[in-house]
């Protein structure tokens, strides 16, 4: 779907899209609209449960005489609690209705909908709700009928400030590109994206400035990265260690800053985010059940995610240096595969008595996020990983578990989530979960008692946090795949975490 933007006017042809108040308020374009064919949005909200709320639509066929197809009325609700998310959803749920409704071409016209909002700025968040929308993974279908494929092709967002609107939308179109990248490399089946071919999908970052090194297993094991080799022994795919690096603020002219000096310490000293890198987990050894299997080529759900936010950072030029490290493995059980009771040593020097092979996610990050603290000093270290079953248990599909070891970050984090609407819910750490996770022939064994999993799991990556780094850890295990469409996010691949560490970091690290 293409979308454009210009001048607020009127569309001539195809469907109009307008908004509505609480109240059936009509805003000023809609009004205007309505005089033009007579008054056929009064009419047709007086006879329907049509009442400008959050969330409800009325598409209204377009008048005999009149050259529109149809119209699309978008509830706002009270003006007083429009929010950015709200915008975005509404034009979202337009393109959603007009996909099916056989549409081609759509205006929808932005204007002041509330004091004090900035309407271009309006019009950039509802192009940007509108192309997250029109998102499909459709390439493996050959015989799609075609009343099932959507048939909008052009957005057309009409607005007063459409230049700076366009403006407003360049950078939240490569958050997007961010978003659908992760989309595709996560709904892509385990015979096609495996560790090697991931690497590949992560050099086409280079053309955008991201530095791409990448580790084998020779190279990891001369740095003693057991607790990772160990996952991936039993796959005839060799695990791979993946490291990205955008340094922002030297593509930016290292913030401006005052001195030599000062630019070099400001970049020296990154935002590090770790992704778990699972292509496919059978659970190893400890095999998972036969139902629902087939779900496990998300496992690399965290890695996909830094992939993604990799993107959108470098797309958009961000004004910060952030590191993305992806421990990438594949959970096979054949001949060669670690079994339950082996024992390990991390890069850390730290011991592991593995218990189940199934808890494989953490045994990856411990080297990746040691590797990284070692290699670059970062100021702070988030990961991503579908790490625990149960935390969809204890959190269900609304919330990612946030565990982290500065109260600071975390303030950060949660805000950045509800401003997306990629939501966190902060759980507990503490010495009696960690004691869970002691081992009687080993500093520690992979997994604890079946009480607190997400907590054990978690407690079990902070033993490879260094003493004074800021640290959160993030569980997607419960959003990072939906079964149900929502407003800008279809079903399938959520993308979650993409957005809200580019709105972390824009707020908290950018310069």
């Amino acid at each position: 779907m293409k979308i454009t933007f210009a001048n607020q006017d009127l569309p001539k042809s195809g469907a109009a899209i307008v908004y509505a108040l609480a109240g059936r308020k009509l805003s000023a374009s809609a009004a205007q609209l309505d005089k033009q064919l007579a008054g056929a949005l009064t009419r047709a909200m007086a006879n329907s449960r049509f009442k400008g709320d959050k969330g409800q639509t009325l598409e209204v066929l377009a008048p005999g005489k009149s050259d529109l197809t149809r119209v699309l009325l978008l509830g706002m609700g009270a003006a007083k609690d429009i929010t950015d998310l709200m915008i975005e959803n509404a034009a979202a749920s337009a393109v959603k209705r007009l996909n099916s409704s056989g549409e081609n071409e759509a205006t929808l016209i932005v204007d002041s909908l509330a004091a004090g909002r900035d309407t271009g700025a309006d019009a950039a968040r509802s192009a940007f709700g509108a192309l997250l929308e029109s998102y499909r993974f459709d390439k493996y279908r050959t015989k799609e009928k075609p009343d099932a494929k959507p048939t909008l092709k052009k957005l057309v967002v009409a607005t007063e400030p459409h230049k700076e609107a366009k403006k407003a939308y360049a950078a939240l179109e490569e958050i997007a590109a961010g978003v659908f990248t992760t989309r595709d490399i996560v709904s892509e089946p385990a015979n096609i994206i495996y560790p090697q071919s991931f690497v590949a999908e992560a050099r086409k970052l280079e053309k955008l400035g991201v530095e791409i090194e990448v580790l084998g297993e020779k190279e990891m094991a001369k740095l003693g990265m057991g607790s990772l080799l160990g996952v991936g022994q039993g796959s005839a795919r060799e695990s791979q260690l993946l490291i990205m690096r955008w340094n922002g603020l030297a593509a930016t002219g290292k913030a401006k800053a005052k001195t030599a000096k000062a630019a070099k310490a400001a970049s020296d000293a990154p935002l590090l985010v770790v992704g778990k890198g699972v292509t496919f987990d059978t659970g190893g050894i400890s095999i998972k059940p036969a139902g629902g299997m087939e779900d496990m080529k998300w496992d690399m759900g965290g890695a996909g995610t830094v992939l993604g936010l990799m993107r959108a950072l470098a797309g958009r030029k961000a004004r910060a240096d952030v590191v993305g490290i992806c421990g990438l493995v594949e959970n096979m059980p054949d001949g060669a595969a670690q079994r339950p009771g082996d024992v390990v040593t991390s890069m850390s020097g730290q011991t592991i008595e593995v218990i189940n092979t199934d808890a494989e996610g953490r045994l990856v990050l411990a080297d990746a996020l040691w590797f990284g603290q070692e290699r670059f000093q970062p100021k702070a270290v988030i990961d991503l990983a579908t790490l625990t079953g149960a935390i969809i248990i204890s959190l269900g599909h609304e919330h990612a578990g946030l565990f982290s070891n500065d109260d600071g970050l975390s303030d950060q984090l949660l805000e950045a989530g509800l401003g997306v609407g990629e939501k966190l819910w902060r759980l507990p750490l503490g010495e009696a979960y960690d004691k869970a996770i002691n081992s009687d022939i080993a500093d520690m064994k992979n997994t604890g008692n079946r009480a607190g999993g997400s907590i054990t799991a978690a407690q079990f990556l902070q033993r490879f946090i260094k003493q004074g780094t800021p640290w959160a850890h993030l569980d997607i295990a419960g959003v990072a795949w939906t079964n149900e469409a929502r407003p800008t996010v279809p079903k399938g691949a959520t993308a979650f975490g993409v957005r809200l560490l580019d709105r972390l970091v824009a707020k908290n690290y950018e310069s």
